[in-house]
C-alpha cells in the first residue's frame, strides 16, 4: 500500500492543525486500512465486478481519510466509514458508466441507502464479501501461484515485498503476477460469489492454502517490526471456520480448521509484554487458550472422521499441532512421534521446509548429529538459499554439538536474512551469546511461514 502525504488540514479558525495531530490521524488511518481493506475491496468488488478497480477505489476512500480524518477526528467506526465512503464512489462509477441501466438492475436499487455492513461481533461471525472474494481470485483461470499471491495481496493486506518474502521469489514476479491476475479476472468476467458443486471443489484447495498464509503471516510476521498481526489471524481463523460450515464433508478443511485453533490458542504466550518473541520452550503454557485447543480437537476428530484414505497435509500438519498443546510442559512433548508426523507429511507433500522442520525434530527424538546431516542435505535446495531459517536451525544444531564458532557464524547469517525486526534482534543475541540453551521450532509448515522463533 503506498503512502499518500497530504496537506495539513485547516481547522476553522484558519490556522494549519497542529503537525503533531496531522502525524496521529495519518498513522491511524494506515493502520485502519490495512486491517479494514479487504473488506473494504470485497464490498467494492460486489458493485463494479473488477478486482483492480475495486483496490482503486478503496485507496481513493484512503486518501479521503487522509484527507478528512485529521481535520474532522477519526470516526467511531473507522472501517465502516472507509467502506461507506469507497461504496459511494463505486456506485457513481457504475452511474457514469454508459451500461448504467443493466449494472444498476444487476445490483439492485437499494445500494445507495444501504447501511454498511457490520463488523463482525464474534468469532463465528464472518464478511460473506470476504469469503467470495477468496474464491474469485482463487479461479482456475489463474495460474497457482498468481491466484496466491493475488489473494495474499487483496484479502491478506499483504504488500508485494511481503508475498516475495513468503514465496522466496523476487518482488517483480510477484508484481507481474498479481498485474496479470486482476487483468485476466476482469477479461474474462469471473463471477463475484461463494461457488458450489464441482466449481467450488476446483478452488477449495488454493482457498485453504491461501487462508493458511493469510493466518501464519499474522502468527509470524515475516517484515515489520510486530512479531504478531494478530488480526490477520483471527481473519483466517473466521474463514477456516466459515468453509467448515460450508463443506462439513471435506477433511481438509478441518485439518486446517484444526491446524489454526491449535496454533492460534498459543498467541498470549508467545511474546513479551515489549513484544519480543518467547521461545517455545519458555512459553507459559498456561497461558495457551485451552477452550481453542478443545476446538482443535474437535475439528482434527471431524478431519479423521470424513476421510476416506490417508490423512491430508493440512490434517498431519494439525495432529503435529495437536502433540506441542497435548503436552503440558515442555519436557512432556513427544518428539518420536513429531518426528514420525513430519516424515509423513514431507512424503504427502514434499517440501524443503517441511524437511527442515523435521530435522528439527528428529534433533529433539534422536539428537543434533542426525539432525544435521539432515539439514546440511538442504544447503543447495534453491528455495532456501535466502532462507534465514536454514542457518538458524544449523547454529541451533552446531551449538548444542558444541561447535560454537560456527554456530555464531550461522546465528549472524540468519540474523541478516531476517526480514521481521524482532526476529532479527533474537538471532542477534543468539549470535552473542552461543552459550545460551538451544531453541527449537514447533509448529508445521509447508515452506511459506514461521511459528516459534529457533
Amino acid at each position: 500500500m503506498g503512502t499518500v502525504s497530504p496537506q495539513p488540514p485547516v481547522d476553522p479558525r484558519g490556522t494549519a492543525a497542529p503537525a503533531e495531530d496531522t502525524r496521529t490521524a495519518a498513522t491511524t488511518v494506515e493502520t485502519v486500512f490495512r486491517l479494514e481493506s479487504p473488506r473494504v475491496i470485497a464490498a467494492v468488488t460486489r458493485i463494479v465486478r473488477d478486482v483492480g478497480i475495486a483496490e482503486e477505489i478503496a485507496q481513493d476512500a484512503l486518501v479521503a481519510a487522509l484527507e478528512q480524518w485529521p481535520r474532522d477526528g477519526v470516526p467511531d467506526r473507522p472501517g465502516a466509514w472507509l467502506t461507506t465512503t469507497a461504496r459511494r464512489r463505486a456506485v457513481d462509477l457504475v452511474r457514469r458508466r454508459e451500461n448504467y441501466t443493466r449494472k444498476l438492475a444487476e445490483i439492485g436499487r437499494d445500494l445507495t441507502d444501504a447501511p454498511p455492513p457490520e463488523e463482525p461481533a464474534d468469532p463465528e461471525d464472518i464478511d460473506d464479501d470476504l469469503l467470495r472474494l477468496i474464491f474469485m481470485t482463487c479461479h482456475p483461470v489463474l495460474a497457482p501461484q498468481a491466484r496466491t499471491a493475488l489473494t495474499l495481496r487483496l484479502v491478506g493486506g499483504l504488500t508485494t515485498p511481503e508475498i516475495a518474502r513468503a514465496f522466496l521469489v523476487p518482488e517483480p514476479t510477484v508484481a507481474q503476477r498479481i498485474v496479470r491476475a486482476k487483468r485476466t479476472l476482469a477479461t474474462r468476467n469471473i463471477a463475484f460469489e461463494v461457488p458450489y458443486g464441482p466449481d467450488r471443489e476446483a478452488r477449495l484447495g488454493s482457498v485453504l492454502d491461501v487462508i493458511y498464509l493469510i493466518f501464519n503471516e499474522g502468527y509470524a510476521a515475516t517484515a515489520g517490526d510486530d512479531w504478531l498481526r494478530p488480526a490477520l489471524c483471527e481473519d483466517a481463523l473466521r474463514l477456516a471456520r466459515q468453509l467448515a460450515a460450508l463443506t462439513p464433508r471435506e477433511p481438509e478443511v478441518h485439518g486446517l480448521a484444526a491446524l489454526l485453533e491449535f496454533q492460534y490458542a498459543r498467541t498470549a504466550a508467545r511474546t513479551a509484554p515489549d513484544g519480543t518473541p518467547v521461545l517455545l520452550k519458555d512459553q507459559d503454557r498456561g497461558r495457551w487458550n485451552r477452550l481453542l485447543i478443545g476446538r482443535g480437537v474437535t475439528a482434527l476428530t471431524r478431519a479423521g472422521a470424513t476421510a476416506e484414505g490417508p490423512p491430508g497435509p493440512y490434517a498431519l500438519q494439525a495432529a503435529i499441532a495437536a502433540s506441542h498443546a497435548h503436552a503440558y510442559r515442555y519436557e512432556e512433548t513427544d518428539w518420536p512421534r513429531i518426528a514420525t508426523l513430519y516424515g509423513l507429511l514431507a512424503a504427502r507433500a514434499p517440501s524443503p521446509v517441511v524437511e527442515l522442520n523435521r530435522a528439527v525434530a528428529v534433533s529433539m527424538a534422536e539428537g543434533p548429529g542426525p539432525a544435521l546431516e539432515l539439514v546440511d542435505a538442504l544447503a543447495d535446495a534453491p528455495a532456501l538459499r535466502d532462507y534465514h531459517l536454514l542457518p538458524s536451525v544449523r547454529g541451533d544444531l552446531l551449538l548444542r554439538l558444541g561447535r560454537t564458532a560456527e554456530a555464531r557464524a550461522e546465528f549472524q547469517r540468519a540474523a541478516e536474512l531476517a526480514g521481521n525486526e524482532q526476529e532479527r534482534e533474537l538471532l542477534r543475541r543468539r549470535a552473542e551469546d552461543t552459550t545460551a540453551p538451544p531453541a527449537h521450532r514447533d509448529a508445521p509448515h509447508d515452506g511459506t511461514a514461521q511459528a516459534d522463533p529457533p
